[in-house]
């Protein structure tokens, strides 16, 4: 077994609470790629114990400070804490969904693991979670009080190459469902909403399960009004927006696959009749729209992420800031920008400057003024996707809930 020795600022910066530990911040030490290690301090003392990855700036993640080796036990109460938790938010349903494991934040790092009624899909992203990934699912069907029929790893995500790890996708329970996969989704003041996801092609695991509880939100505002939701994918703003009484829907995306779910699912739901899909891009539709003087009650900018490194977040914040100059352009006085960043480099503090910059750049041209925006209210992520106050990393889904004026 290897282990790992910090130097003081590591050591420094552990003490902060912080539990990752940088290459440059490792004074020796080695291990295979993957491993669980022993962390010392310079002069000796334990510090904990991570898990190794040998090709990633993040050297080590470190998961207890006990100076006790995790067991199986250790592991057994990570995968149960993080079960419970969605269990005490109502969101172990057998016929629902919701993010079994958030990674980090659950402290099981690397590792997604996504459930769509009784399939799950499972997400590696690091080193030890490949390794620990058939230990690790075995531990999460022993926790689930329900049976699970088929699992599907969808390790394809970029972050693996920082790893050294080539993108994986096969079916390691089961097989490919030969009928379309149903989640039903309700809660507390939520109707109920059923919709499909399509687990080995669509994005993510297949589905957003983040927005949730934001959706939910988007529909009090939608009664009686003209709802445009951008960037809709499969349609699930669109469609809670039509169930709580919205007049007319319009749901903009650029895939034809997620348009035909997003029918499929306004037509499950009895609401095929005031929900209608355009097949465009978002940003050239926006234009289209401003320069013909349209005008909506609510519009829901929720793009993909627009900053997946540091070194683009200032490109992300122009997009954002064009992006909401047009929604807030199109919105009726009054109206609500329902609008979202999952770029976890773009911080909150940074996203509503790019809210505040597009409201002053909104209007026609010779309205050098804008609009005056009031965000009325300012949301995450869904329980099931919770942050760990020590790593602020894991605080990435902003919502601003924006009234705007003339």
């Amino acid at each position: 077994m290897g282990q790992i020795t910090v130097t003081g600022r590591g050591r420094r910066r552990l003490l902060r609470g912080h539990p990752w530990i940088y290459a440059d911040d490792v004074n020796s030490g080695e291990g295979e790629p993957g491993e669980l290690l022993p962390v010392f301090a310079p002069e000796g003392g334990p510090l904990g114990w991570g898990l190794f990855s040998s090709e990633s700036k993040i050297c080590v993640r470190l998961v207890t400070r006990s100076a006790k080796q995790p067991d199986r036990g250790f592991w057994l109460e990570r995968v149960r804490a993080a079960v419970e938790l969605r269990a005490g938010e109502g969101l172990l349903e057998p016929e629902g969904a919701c993010r079994l494991i958030a990674a980090d934040a659950d402290g099981i790092p690397g590792l997604v693991v996504d459930r769509y009624a009784d399939v799950l899909v499972l997400q590696s992203g690091g080193q030890a979670s490949d390794r620990m990934m058939a230990f690790l699912e075995e531990l999460v069907l022993e926790v689930l009080p329900f049976e699970i029929r088929a699992i599907l790893d969808r390790s394809e995500s970029s972050v693996r190459k920082h790893e050294g790890l080539d993108p994986r996708v096969e079916w390691r329970r089961g097989s490919a469902p030969t009928e379309r996969i149903e989640v039903v989704e309700q809660g507390p003041g939520m109707e109920r909403l059923v919709y499909g996801v399509d687990v080995e092609h669509g994005h993510k695991t297949g589905h957003y399960l983040d927005q949730r509880m934001n959706r939910a939100e988007a529909a009090r505002y939608a009664r009686g009004k003209r709802v445009l939701d951008v960037f809709s994918y499969d349609g699930l703003f669109a469609i809670r927006a039509a169930l709580a009484g919205a007049s007319e829907v319009v749901a903009i995306d650029q895939s034809e696959a997620a348009g035909e779910r997003l029918l499929e699912n306004a037509r499950c739901n009895g609401v095929a009749d005031r929900v209608r899909f355009e097949r465009a891009k978002a940003m050239d539709d926006l234009r289209r729209r401003v320069e013909d003087g349209e005008s909506w009650d609510v519009v829901v900018l929720d793009p993909p992420a627009f900053a997946r490194s540091k070194r683009e977040v200032d490109g992300a914040v122009r997009g954002y800031r064009e992006l909401n100059r047009r929604g807030m352009s199109l919105v009726s006085p009054g109206g609500l920008v329902v609008s979202a960043s999952c770029s976890h480099n773009v911080d909150r503090q940074t996203f509503t400057k790019a809210l505040a910059d597009g409201a002053r750049a909104a209007g026609p041209d010779s309205e050098a003024a804008g609009r005056e925006a009031r965000i009325v209210r300012f949301t995450g992520a869904s329980p099931d996707h919770p942050v760990l106050a020590n790593l602020p990393e894991t605080d990435y889904l902003k919502c601003a809930f924006v009234r705007v004026g003339r």
